[in-house]
């Protein structure tokens, strides 16, 4: 796979060499695209990623670790270039050894020293330092033990500052391995050291010559007047004559040398203030360096250097020291409230917060600052939630005129898949949603669900970093090694296992106001009164579609995965599985509501178009209706991982059932709506058959408006359809999607179309028998009949020819509607007819034999018919 952008080139490094711990600066080409894309950074093969500061795409800024090899390459590992190249190299000193009167820009412990005997570090007052190899050449261990050495040298020592120190046994521990000509090297070395002992006390020597000179003038002078006095006559005692000659050459030598001693105490004054200055130029410029590298954001800088004067002015007793040394506590105190004021400051990223704990532990600043941040980061996130809220709720009144809160999916633009909140989740959608993705379905969604998507989105954006420090805030990583050595690490994990319960109710306020929120958009009859007024103020006009509940539920289940995979604790997460269970139940409620509304307008839809099997196409939309349902409510109805079923709840099934039932009903009181309809409101004129069919006597009536019996006849043949087929498919369908009480609903669905099948199946016989058996003793009566007195009978009377032309008429009705319908509905018929003749016959008192005959001829024609 080719990468977007070329890998990182370095071209420049400032210092090119410098001991370890040196910040350095790089330069060079693609050095990343910001402080996540770095992923790794190698100077001489030592990892210095954790002190790495990105500044741009051609500068970093870090700190050499302490690597093995003495020059390496500079390489740098970005995730959108890889792993870079280097043409420069950056050179590692080994640090000088430093004396206690030696000068040095860098911190340097005057605690530890080398020992040469035991090979380990000893704390030692700094007078006693030594050098740790005198002759300045490798030192090699050998293996002759302790005892025969202190055996072959008795009372000899081979610590070379010792008064018995034995030489032989110093080379014989250390160099016993080394060649003559390291020795010889040691040689000049040690007539090095010497020639520069000598260099020194010969140039102190030269340094107070004026001085010798003016001690020698003075000797002299006073010598002079010594012999001068010697000549003079002067009475009295010896010793009294010699104690005046000392007294006089005493106030002659303090005479001369007074001014002498006062420039030499005056220059030393001078030199000794400069001295001093120079050797504690460090504290005396620290106040005005540490406003210049906070004003260029080099805290590092600042940090390093507040240690170092800490460390060595603290505890000082100095006047001059303790004046300087106050005005950098008041510089660092200003320090600490910038960075506190920088680290609550909204919005930031999570490295920002991280460097300035590191920053204000390192200060030793009060309090807490990571917990301060913590807190701040909860209060903002909720801020932002419920101005998000706001928000939407002031477009909302503010555009109703111009938005309706319910839309039809089915011809408007489908919402897609939610890619911000988890490129590798995908949702599965009904056949009814389109694969296609548009943008312009944001500014047709309803209010309430545009809300939803972007208040999951702030909590998905806004919470793994706060998650992620609260992880480092409990596990130390946002310390220092300075803080770690100080202790502050252990003291920040002590009072990160004292705040866990409180951490834990930040989270689950987050969590609350997330699902409280969704709740007063879609589902405010879940909250109290108090809660609606501070969660809710939506205008619910009328109610979401189930679609769009579908679609406001996948959000709510992506912005779950993404938040489970933060390993946040199930308990804390329980509250939106309890969110999106309502929202599914709810789903399911709206849809089969809505539902119903379909299938009642299924009516309108009618053509009465008959098909060979005397169906028109209503079962067949009815049952597309309900599949159609079905399958929007997969995804509602499937359990993601985590998830309980919707129907784990007694009421949630009998709510559930309830409203199947009720479309069910739905449906036959369209079909009992459409049978019962006047022949006026027809909205067909004509009937429609199978011209294919041989068994329709090839007479096809068009153009000739339907009669109520022609529907009653339509609607029994999809009545006896839907019992056969259609009830048993969707009770399948029911099953498949795991709906509870399938077999109750089927039961009371085909016993309402039984009856309704029935009820109309009678009124068409009523409408159909009726009028034949009513003619049946009219006919048999027409001009005064009398069974006792007839003639002879030639054939078969008129009234039975026309009750069988009739019943020829009904099933020639019934047959081109339905074949099926054809033996029930002419036995009843037939049946009617029977009941009716045996009546009549039973009503007449007696027969001739005339008579007899006549009957016995019309029974033979009924029959044979």
């Amino acid at each position: 796979m080719s990468r977007s952008r070329q890998p990182p080139l370095v071209t420049g490094i400032s210092p090119n060499e410098g001991i370890s711990w040196t910040k350095v600066t790089i330069r060079g080409e693609n050095l990343g695209t910001g402080p996540t894309d770095l992923i790794g950074l190698t100077i001489c093969g030592h990892n210095c990623l954790l002190t790495a500061e990105w500044m741009s795409a051609s500068k970093i800024v870090c700190r050499v670790g302490q690597a093995k090899n003495d020059k390496g390459d500079i390489i740098v590992t970005t995730k959108s270039g890889g792993r870079g190249t280097s043409t420069v190299s950056f050179k590692l000193l080994k640090p000088e050894k430093i004396g206690i009167l030696d000068q040095s820009a860098v911190w340097v412990d005057e605690m530890n020293y080398y020992d040469m005997r035991t090979d380990r570090n000893k704390g030692i007052p700094p007078l006693s330092l030594r050098p740790a190899n005198p002759l300045g050449i490798e030192i090699d261990k050998g293996r002759f033990p302790q005892k025969d050495l202190e055996a072959l040298f008795p009372g000899m020592s081979a610590d070379f500052t010792s008064e018995n120190f034995s030489a032989a046994w110093y080379l014989i521990e250390n160099h016993s391995t080394t060649s003559f000509d390291q020795l010889k090297m040691a040689v000049m070395n040690l007539k090095k050291q010497a020639n520069k002992k000598n260099e020194g006390s010969l140039a102190y020597v030269k340094g107070g010559l004026s001085t010798f000179f003016e001690a020698q003038d003075a000797l002299s002078a006073i010598h002079q007047k010594l012999e001068a006095d010697g000549t003079e006559k002067v009475e009295g005692s010896m010793t009294q004559k010699l104690e005046n000659v000392l007294n006089r050459a005493s106030n002659t030598a303090d005479t001369l040398f007074q001014e002498v001693l006062g420039r030499k105490d005056k220059a030393d004054s001078t030199r000794n203030a400069l001295n001093v200055l120079q050797r504690f130029k460090f504290l005396f410029n620290l106040p005005l360096n540490i406003e210049r590298n906070i004003q260029k954001g080099d805290y590092d800088v600042v940090i390093n250097d507040y240690e170092k004067a800490k460390s060595l002015f603290g505890k000082t007793e100095v006047q001059v020291f303790k004046k300087y040394y106050a005005e950098v506590e008041t510089r660092i105190e200003a320090l600490r409230e910038l960075l506190l004021n920088k680290l609550l400051e909204t919005p930031s990223t999570l490295h920002d917060q991280k460097r300035y704990i590191r920053y204000l532990s390192d200060l030793h600043a009060s309090g807490d600052p990571a917990w301060q941040c913590i807190g701040a980061q909860h209060k903002w996130i909720l801020q932002l939630m419920h101005n998000c809220k706001e928000s939407y709720v002031k477009d909302q009144k503010g555009n109703s005129l111009l938005h309706s809160p319910m839309l039809d999916l089915d011809s408007d633009v489908r919402p897609s898949p939610l890619g911000h909140l988890s490129q590798t989740a995908s949702l599965k959608r009904g056949s009814s949603f389109q694969s296609g993705r548009d943008d312009t379905w944001r500014c047709k969604a309803p209010q309430q669900v545009a809300f939803v998507e972007k208040l999951t989105k702030l909590v998905v954006i806004q919470l793994p970093n706060f998650w992620k420090l609260w992880i480092s805030y409990v596990n130390g990583s946002l310390f220092s090694e300075t803080a770690e050595k100080s202790g502050q690490m252990e003291r920040s994990k002590k009072n990160a296992r004292q705040r866990q319960n409180d951490f834990k109710k930040m989270i689950q306020e987050v969590m609350q106001s997330l699902a409280k929120l969704i709740r007063g958009a879609l589902l405010p009859f879940s909250l109290r009164e108090g809660e609606l007024r501070q969660y809710g103020g939506w205008e619910m006009k009328s109610e979401l579609s189930g679609q769009w509940l579908t679609h406001v539920i996948q959000t709510v289940r992506l912005s779950y995965e993404s938040l489970t995979a933060l390993e946040i604790p199930n308990d804390m997460l329980h509250i939106i599985q309890d969110l999106i269970l309502d929202l599914r139940v709810r789903c399911i409620m709206v849809t089969l509501q809505h539902t119903a509304e379909d299938v009642k307008r299924l009516a309108e839809k009618e053509d009465w178009l008959v098909d060979n099997e005397g169906l028109t196409s209503l079962p067949s939309q009815f049952e597309q209706c309900i599949v159609h349902s079905l399958q929007s409510l997969k995804s509602v109805l499937d359990c993601k991982p985590g998830e309980a079923s919707v129907f784990q709840q007694q009421k949630t099934q009998e709510d559930v059932c309830q409203l199947s039932i009720g479309i069910m009903q739905v449906f036959i009181d369209c079909l009992e709506q459409l049978s019962t309809k006047p022949d006026c409101d027809a909205d067909t004129t004509h009937l429609s058959v199978d011209v294919s069919s041989p068994d329709l006597f090839g007479s096809i009536h068009e153009d000739s408006s339907l009669s109520s019996e022609q529907r009653l006849l339509i609607v029994l043949s999809n009545c006896c359809y839907l019992e056969r087929h259609t009830f048993i498919n969707i009770a399948e369908h029911f099953e498949k999607h795991s709906f509870q009480g399938v077999e109750k609903i089927t039961q009371i669905s085909m016993e309402s179309l039984k009856e309704l099948d029935q009820r109309l199946f009678e009124i068409y016989i009523e409408l159909k028998a009726d009028p034949i058996v009513g003619s049946l003793e009219p006919g048999i009566y027409a001009g005064y009949f009398d069974w006792k007195d007839c003639l002879i009978p030639t054939g078969v009377r008129n009234y039975l020819k026309e009750a069988l032309v009739n019943i020829i008429a009904v099933h020639a009705e019934v047959f081109t509607i339905s074949k099926e319908l054809v033996p029930r509905v002419l036995s009843r018929i037939v049946e009617s007819v029977a009941e009716e003749l045996s009546r009549l016959m039973q009503c007449v008192s007696s027969f001739s034999k005339n008579g007899a005959l006549q009957v016995d001829k019309g029974s033979e024609f009924l029959f044979l018919s």
